[in-house]
């Protein structure tokens, strides 16, 4: 079973919908407690991040997720989900975030911000996660800063927008996109499809 977490701050219709299209068992959680014969997380996220925090905390969500990605257990986070498992964003200076991976997230400093719209990956390492999908494909991403870890081992891809910044995060069984698999077409169904049979 697939929990995807509702902390106020997720496109989870889209999400939902698109691991019932897969034909797999998923259900919106909107408290710890129905987290029960769960085996992979999903934490979503549209918004900023500081309210993001402070919707984790005042449900009871943050130090349950932080314990479930320290115990290395299936996890993916999107979008904001992804900026949300470093320590800390120049959008919230002072909020700290499940600091899983040492890092920072960094607003665009060049071109139209928010960046809105479809634009490639640049795979940079083997990863089950990108199982027959290829180099430079297209992605729907919706984001105004991005993530800069501490060690870049744990990239597994990239996208360029004014500046090369990562895209997929894999650190263990802790995986992480900048964009929205969701609403990507085919292609973020196939990655879906391989974090839920390979990652």
């Amino acid at each position: 079973m697939i929990a995807i977490i509702d902390y106020r701050a997720g496109n989870l219709k889209s999400v939902k919908k698109a691991f019932d299209f897969l034909g797999v068992d998923s259900k919106v959680v909107a408290s710890p407690d129905e987290l029960i014969d769960v085996d992979k997380l999903v934490l979503p996220g549209v918004g900023a991040f500081g309210a993001a925090l402070e919707k984790l905390h005042q449900l009871n969500f943050f130090q349950f997720v932080q314990q479930w990605i320290q115990q290395d257990k299936p996890f993916l986070g999107i979008c904001l989900g992804m900026q949300l498992l470093m320590e800390g964003s120049a959008e919230s200076p002072g909020a700290h975030g499940l600091g899983f991976i040492q890092g920072k997230c960094l607003r665009f400093d060049r071109g139209k911000v928010p960046q809105i719209g479809w634009n490639q990956i640049i795979i940079k390492g083997k990863s089950n996660l990108l199982h027959g999908i290829e180099d430079r494909t297209y992605f729907y991403f919706l984001h105004s800063y991005f993530v800069q870890p501490d060690d870049e081992s744990c990239i597994s891809a990239t996208a360029e927008y004014g500046v090369n910044y990562p895209a997929i995060l894999k650190q263990g069984n802790v995986y992480a996109v900048q964009f929205h698999p969701e609403k990507s077409s085919d292609a973020g169904l196939k990655l879906l499809k391989n974090w839920i049979e390979k990652c």
